[in-house]
């Protein structure tokens, strides 16, 4: 008997994203607000757009809107950029 990993996306990465709130929706846009919602754990762009079913041009579109409203951060690892969600005030 022969046996070989199993090939393709990880089970996490099929997952569907956690939906954002309505309120959290009507504010950002339900776009924004699902990308914000999903950053829960830092993702690069690419990883994003999969999840979201959107283009990695649309997605970096939003992020620097959220990036120069002080939402989310950037910074560079390994050849990717990972985007995480700015930690909130107390």
């Amino acid at each position: 008997m022969l046996v070989y990993p199993a090939r393709g996306k990880a089970i996490a990465d099929t997952i569907a994203p956690a939906a954002p709130s309505a309120e959290m929706a009507q504010l950002l846009g339900s776009t924004r607000a699902g990308l914000l919602t999903a950053l829960a754990q830092p993702a690069s762009n690419a990883e994003l757009a999969a999840r979201h079913f959107l283009s990695p041009a649309t997605v970096s579109y939003h992020l620097g809107v959220l990036h120069r409203a002080g939402l989310v951060t950037r910074s560079r690892s390994g050849g990717s950029v990972l985007y995480r969600r700015t930690p909130k005030d107390p």
